[in-house]
């Protein structure tokens, strides 16, 4: 059941407009899949027992009947809905035990990108789901998709991001298979730098072009069957990454994010870190097979 399930962050304090719930639901009819609606509520001032008790029920079940009013349209489209509400927090926290106790397709949240600043204001929930998600996550801008939305893949056959052989593998399967639902076209993204600082000779910024060409058709060639556009791009990552968006008209950009400890917090790795709150498009974040949400501790 879950492995078709898109788990729908619901904000709680938004009027109206649900981003990431119009997105999901557009998503759940082409992949026929099932959308699952949850939030979270908390209040510190409410004690245990008696009156608190009461009070805390009350308002899951004000909650409750909001994500019911939500699901209510989509079940009459056909759609099948479920709703879900927790008395936890951080909401984070509550997100992320949700997401890894069971095996979900994606877990949908809505970012905010603003159109004057050309920056996605990525909140504390947001970074932290980028960072610990176990499963794909989908931050969901408000705008409207392409009638055959471009799907941007974006890998590392060289690996020379910190990121394992297999995450490109799960990108690109992921990319793929969305796009095919979507009926959309699949771009192929890799960039490609010089040694920062160092000034090369003709020859040998021609070599490592063609290193990475090769790399690239090593990697596309055992994907033929997926027919994947590809492009190849030189410089900065995060720069490339942004400027093949902008070039593709990017409807989701697919990425994968190594996460690793740091001091004090999850890093996930230099170019997903500069570019995640600069892309306008939905973003997928995919993490390793082997990832595994780092403890409360």
């Amino acid at each position: 059941m879950w492995e078709n399930t898109i788990l729908v962050v619901i904000d709680a304090t938004a009027s109206s407009q649900q981003p990431a719930l119009e997105r999901a639901a557009w998503l759940a009819k082409q992949a026929d899949a099932r959308l699952e609606l949850f939030a979270c509520e908390y209040d510190p001032e409410l004690g245990s027992g008696g009156v608190g008790d009461a009070a805390r029920e009350r308002l899951l079940k004000q909650q409750r009947d909001h994500l019911e009013s939500l699901a209510a349209p989509l079940r009459q489209q056909g759609l099948a809905v479920s709703v879900d509400v927790v008395w936890d927090h951080p909401f984070e926290a509550a997100i992320l035990a949700k997401a890894a106790a069971h095996d979900y397709w994606l877990v949908a949240k809505d970012a905010h990108h603003h159109n004057l600043a050309q920056r996605t204001l990525l909140t504390n929930v947001d970074w932290h789901l980028i960072r610990e998600c176990p499963v794909p996550l989908l931050l969901v801008k408000d705008r409207k998709l392409s009638a055959e939305p471009n799907v941007l893949a974006a890998v590392d056959p060289v690996n020379e991001h910190d990121k394992p052989a297999a995450l490109d593998e799960r990108i690109y399967t992921f990319a793929a298979e969305l796009s095919r639902v979507l009926r959309g076209r699949l771009h192929v993204v890799h960039s490609y730098g010089t040694p920062l600082g160092a000034e090369l000779p003709p020859e040998a910024v021609k070599l490592i072009a063609d290193q990475h060409r090769a790399a690239m058709k090593r990697f596309l060639d055992t994907h033929a069957a997926l027919e994947g556009r590809p492009h190849l791009y030189e410089g900065v990552a995060h720069e490339c990454l942004q400027a093949a968006a902008k070039e593709h008209a990017a409807d989701f950009v697919v990425m994968g994010a190594v996460a690793r400890r740091g001091l004090k917090r999850l890093f996930i790795g230099s170019t997903a870190e500069r570019v995640l709150d600069r892309l306008p498009c939905d973003l997928v974040i995919i993490k390793p097979l082997e990832f595994e949400a780092p403890s409360a501790d």
